[in-house]
């Protein structure tokens, strides 16, 4: 597949039992990066890449953009890298803003990877021994392979980046978690495709979407859906959790 396109590893909100957690895989060519990595991503990344096609390997997986560090969207961090760490004996790439980073370690990842027990005993290991650490940057893009990383910061309870991703000629636009924000929404509409999400409390609510310019409502998918919101209620289309879907102008899913 020579364009950019994605799968949606799942559209759920933290506390759907219909769907997996938000989460992407992006591709163009043979590179894929996983944007947000919820657990169990090996057992999602398997599931919904096999429904559009043949299952992704994890060892095919360039690594994560990651967004925040709420668990929805970060908690598969631990077995992805230890997958990395003890199956490939590589080091697992995270594309993060810096405020993202700088607590992803102490306060999330180091209680249960500080510490390895080997035949000579137990060994401390650090954050360089798991992750390569790739800040992202609010004012110039970041270069992986193929695609160029912008980030904006959102309106959420802790950091946490919009995306826009650019491959060529096609832009990605991922809004993240975030409340209503017509500034954010107007920067991700720079994009062919926005995913943008939608529930309650300090979310974004369905109907402050549909009330956009339709030039820039034509353009959203929506994601984080809480288990009530059914797709034929809405006017603003919602991602198909296992479907892959190219970017362009007018993006639709491929036949699985």
């Amino acid at each position: 597949m020579s364009g950019l396109s994605f799968v949606p590893l799942g559209v759920g909100d933290a506390f759907s039992a219909r769907w997996y957690s938000t989460c992407f895989l992006l591709e163009r060519g043979e590179t894929r990066w996983l944007v947000d990595c919820p657990h169990p991503i090996l057992k999602i990344l398997r599931e919904s890449t096999a429904s559009c096609g043949e299952p992704v390997e994890p060892s095919t997986v360039s690594g994560v953009i990651l967004t925040h560090l709420h668990a929805d969207h970060c908690s598969g961090l631990e077995s992805l890298a230890f997958y990395f760490h003890f199956a490939l004996g590589r080091r697992l790439p995270i594309a993060a803003h810096p405020a993202v980073l700088r607590r992803l370690w102490d306060n999330h990842l180091a209680a249960g990877m500080d510490a390895l027990l080997t035949a000579e005993g137990l060994t401390r290991k650090t954050f360089e021994d798991y992750f390569e650490a790739i800040p992202l940057s609010l004012d110039t893009p970041t270069v992986l392979g193929p695609l160029a990383v912008e980030c904006a910061m959102t309106r959420h309870h802790v950091p946490t980046t919009a995306l826009r991703v650019t491959s060529g000629a096609e832009v990605w636009g991922y809004s993240a978690d975030t409340s209503f924000d017509p500034r954010l929404i107007q920067w991700l509409c720079a994009a062919d495709l926005v995913v943008h999400e939608c529930n309650l409390g300090q979310h974004t609510p369905i109907d402050k979407l549909q009330a956009l310019p339709a030039t820039q409502r034509d353009k959203l998918r929506l994601v984080h859906l809480p288990d009530w919101l059914v797709e034929e209620d809405l006017f603003i289309p919602a991602l198909v959790q296992g479907r892959r879907y190219t970017v362009h102008s007018d993006p639709t899913p491929e036949a699985p």
